[in-house]
């Protein structure tokens, strides 16, 4: 038996950090014998580049197989202002049982989440162990960098499983346990958190630091700025207030990030804005001068993500869909709606700010006023549009189901994100953190430790950008809210919600799901109750009826207090695991 490293060419990246043992009956070509790896500063890059790459496609979903799932779903689905939507009730279910609260421990998103965590935690263990005793200079940052990576992800498992095993290294036998019932070296879930603060302290000191806001090599790696505000971030959910404080106001200090102007807002989600000022850190998929278009680029897409985020084109009018033209052409599942409370708190809160129209359109303005490809409707006006039937929401049964009158538009692609692959290939970058969040967390530290005039700079740093008026004085339901409306659909809401304990929304999930109609092509039914979008059927072409299917077809739904604040461990690992306490009510 003969321990070999495989040397894999995928995702544009040479994954020399798988490791097994294997009988070798014939000789092995492109293989590199491990005794003959681990050795070289070229060696410590190598491995890192498979953990970034492996970061990639198993943390952000772009692997072109995960439909986004994942990571977007984890983080996102359980929060109080998304539905998951589709064609219909039981459409894309594996999101919409976290979105309702009727998941059990054999769903797909939990199973596949937490198994990538632990498979992007195997690789950058590979970089820890083989180099952390180098005393070469780039093996150190190396290290560093897979330490925070690692770091990063255990803030992610801590906060959603509570007490997850801690795999700290490469191991090679035994079944791990709950880090609180870990024999050897036992570990609560506050302690868990101190440890990812700790690895990011530890490990700045051989990071790199961004060389300025124009940087773009700096925003697609891990960085000082990104260990200070990982740091800050997991002592700030401790109520560390002070050392969040201390760890947030080194990356503004810093001087290496900074606000994009709100006209580029959208950008920010989009290939225009790849690497640029704003990002701390994020999943590189374009920003690669040695992935040639078919030799890394694409096979790293988010290629499925446009069929489950982007609108469900066919319940349009054949051929009229409001997204085709600023898509490219490429259709959707529908599988996002948009609270209609969430809608009428951010309008009212905004107005058409750069921010608001960046992430929602009304439902009238994307019917009447996005471009059609189409000639005779193009050549209409948008006053014509509004009484013409070539165009709207044709669906007669479901009509845009689990939508209100807002349609969520952030998250769609543009023509110009999959413009050099086509075929719903996305490239733009997967954001993991970008200076606006800095901001609020920094702006929340204050807040909760008294000095509000300096919560409010922050705060009011973000308002502004988005167009609004500066606040005289701020508190922490501002700030809840701005930070709901300028970070919607990246990952924070649904952890806010928990550790500000703000779950009275999602108790109701599942109970009332919009299905959002258009009177010229489907009047309201006998026995409906429709919600006109303007109050009534006389200035409203829109409609929404709510449904309650889960509950006609016996789910329980709605978040339940004691057992819906942590998921619980998939059924396919505690099969294989008794050492796996699960979690409590699951």
């Amino acid at each position: 038996m003969k321990k070999i490293v495989y040397s894999i060419f995928a995702v544009g990246a040479l994954f020399t950090a798988v490791s097994c043992e294997k009988n070798l009956d014939i000789p092995q070509k492109g293989v590199t014998a491990i005794e003959n790896f681990y050795k070289t500063d070229a060696d410590a890059e190598s491995a890192l580049t498979a953990a970034y790459a492996r970061f990639a496609t198993r943390i952000t979903g772009q692997d072109g197989s995960s439909i986004y799932t994942d990571y977007k779903a984890a983080l996102n689905n359980c929060g109080d202002d998304m539905y998951a939507a589709g064609s219909n009730f039981g459409d894309n279910d594996f999101m919409a049982q976290l979105d309702e609260f009727r998941l059990d421990t054999g769903n797909q998103v939990v199973d596949h989440f937490y198994s990538n965590l632990f498979q992007v935690n195997y690789a950058c263990n590979l970089v820890i162990d083989n180099f952390k005793e180098s005393n070469s200079t780039v093996a150190q940052r190396c290290v560093a960098e897979a330490r925070v990576m690692r770091a990063y992800l255990y803030f992610i498992l801590t906060n959603l499983w509570g007490t997850p095993p801690l795999i700290d290294h490469v191991i090679s036998e035994g079944l791990p346990y709950n880090s609180d019932k870990d024999p050897e070296n036992p570990m609560s879930h506050e302690d868990l958190l101190r440890w990812v603060a700790s690895e990011c302290e530890a490990a700045a000191a051989n990071l790199d630091e961004r060389k300025s806001t124009a940087d773009k090599d700096g925003a697609v790696k891990v960085t000082k700025g990104f260990a200070w505000a990982l740091q800050g971030k997991t002592l700030l959910f401790l109520k560390d207030y002070a050392g969040a404080k201390t760890a947030l106001k080194k990356v503004i200090d810093s001087g290496k990030y900074a606000l994009v102007p709100g006209a580029k807002y959208a950008d920010l989600f989009h290939s225009e804005g790849d690497a640029n000022e704003e990002k701390i850190f994020e999943t590189n998929i374009e920003y690669n001068s040695a992935l040639g278009a078919w030799g890394g680029q694409i096979q790293r897409s988010t290629w499925m993500e446009a069929n489950i985020w982007n609108w469900r084109s066919d319940h349009f009018v054949a051929g009229a869909s409001p997204q085709a033209k600023y898509t490219g052409g490429v259709d959707g599942w529908g599988g996002l709606g948009v609270p209609k409370w969430f809608g009428d708190e951010f309008l009212a809160n905004d107005g058409h700010s750069p921010r608001f129209d960046a992430t929602l359109k009304l439902v009238d303005d994307a019917v009447y006023n996005m471009e059609y490809s189409d000639p005779a409707i193009a050549a209409l006006t948008p006053e014509q549009r509004k009484t013409s039937d070539l165009v709207g929401i044709a669906d007669p049964q479901e009509g845009l189901y689990g939508q209100s009158f807002y349609l969520p538009f952030k998250q769609l692609l543009r023509a110009t994100d999959a413009d050099k692959y086509g075929n719903n290939v996305r490239i733009n970058n997967g954001i993991i953190m970008r200076y606006a969040e800095v901001l609020l967390l920094y702006a929340e530290a204050c807040l909760q430790s008294g000095d509000n005039a300096e919560g409010a700079k922050y705060v009011n740093m973000i308002r502004e950008r988005a167009g609004l008026a500066a606040l005289a004085s701020v508190d922490m339901n501002v700030l809840k809210k701005e930070k709901s409306y300028e970070l919607w659909l990246e990952g924070s809401r649904w952890l806010d919600i928990l550790r500000w304990g703000d779950t009275d929304r999602v108790k109701q999930a599942g109970q009332n799901v919009p299905k959002l109609f258009d009177k010229l092509h489907r009047a309201p039914k006998a026995g409906e109750t429709p919600i006109w979008q303007y109050g009534s059927e006389a200035n409203s072409r829109f409609y929404m009826v709510n449904t309650h299917e889960a509950i006609d077809a016996g789910y329980t739904v709605g978040f339940q207090a004691g057992k819906h604040e942590l998921f619980p461990f998939p059924k396919s690992v505690t099969d294989k695991n008794p050492n796996i306490t699960q979690n409590p009510g699951w």
